[in-house]
């Protein structure tokens, strides 16, 4: 009986060490990847990739459902917000050459925000420390981006205010989904027909930008086309299943917990791939943002935000 504990444990610790990784890897991909493309082209590419993978599973797998028209709707609302809008910010953002680490920061608010304003929005309680969580969150944030932008006399400020629109864009779809579920108009689908549409969806909603501002340019290198595999195959798919097994082995406030890792992970990832360096400003706004953290998450934590989840990117 203890050796099996032990083992269930080990294993779930790995899971969760494998998704963190995994996840926060996107954000690493994707700036090796930007050099070769624009950033609406990346993506239009890595989810026509995903869509024809998943495309071709589902009817392999004779799994393949038409959901209908609503629901098939709030799935492409979803998707393009929580996929488009949020993977969008991002990837403008560090090809404007904003820190990884800090556009990471300032992306792991989104689950503040998201409890926060559920009160507001769906009905659910909003505990004072919710909100205390909240703007102590942002304090950090600010003063993290806050220095940089006085530093950085290269990058323009705009770069690091995009990330701020991933932290709406998928803030509303994760509200949208949330209301929706609670009237009882949504219809839930199954996590890879969900990624499907979704992926679909996001497609079609970059293919204009792609074109119109990048012309489809990309230079398919050997690094690049590995890179695009490991966006699509490691976290678009391998980061989703590690987190779905965990949501099917404990409680989904401790793995929501697990995307508040993004920001030092991440910052550690950019320090290791490209040498980023951390000033001490960053630390301070990371540690001020923890705090928040820990303010919504010591007793009674928000819940996970989409199905199928906060977009890696």
């Amino acid at each position: 009986m203890v050796m099996r504990f032990r083992t269930i444990i080990g294993g779930l610790i790995g899971l969760e060490l494998l998704f963190v990784l995994l996840w926060n890897s996107g954000f690493i991909a994707a700036e090796y990847g930007l050099p070769n493309t624009g950033p609406w082209t990346l993506l239009l590419w890595r989810y026509a990739a995903l869509c024809v993978l998943l495309g071709l599973w589902l009817i392999v797998s004779r799994r393949w459902i038409w959901p209908g028209r609503r629901a098939l709707g709030h799935t492409a609302v979803v998707g393009v917000l929580a996929h488009a809008v949020w993977l969008g910010c991002v990837l403008v953002a560090i090809d404007m050459a904003v820190p990884v680490g800090i556009i990471a920061l300032v992306t792991a608010l989104q689950p503040l925000v998201t409890g926060a304003l559920s009160g507001l929005v769906v009905g659910e309680r909003t505990e004072a420390r919710q909100w205390l969580g909240l703007i102590l969150g942002f304090c950090g944030v600010a003063i993290a981006v806050g220095a940089r932008l006085t530093l950085d006399t290269e990058t323009a400020a705009l770069g690091y205010l995009l990330p701020f629109g991933s932290v709406v864009g998928i803030t509303i779809a994760s509200l949208l989904q949330r209301r929706w579920a609670r009237r009882g108009v949504s219809q839930s689908l199954p996590l890879d027909s969900t990624l499907f549409f979704q992926s679909a969806a996001t497609a079609l909603a970059v293919f204009l930008p792609a074109w119109l501002l990048e012309r489809f340019a990309t230079q398919w290198t050997t690094p690049f086309v590995a890179t695009m595999a490991w966006l699509v195959v490691a976290v678009s798919l391998g980061a989703y299943w590690a987190m779905w097994r965990l949501l099917s082995r404990q409680e989904a406030t401790r793995v929501a917990s697990l995307f508040y890792l993004s920001p030092p992970v991440t910052m550690l990832m950019a320090w290791i791939a490209f040498g980023d360096k951390v000033i001490p400003t960053d630390l301070l706004g990371l540690a001020v943002a923890a705090i928040g953290v820990w303010l919504v998450y010591r007793r009674r934590a928000i819940q996970p935000t989409l199905r199928p989840g906060p977009t890696p990117p």
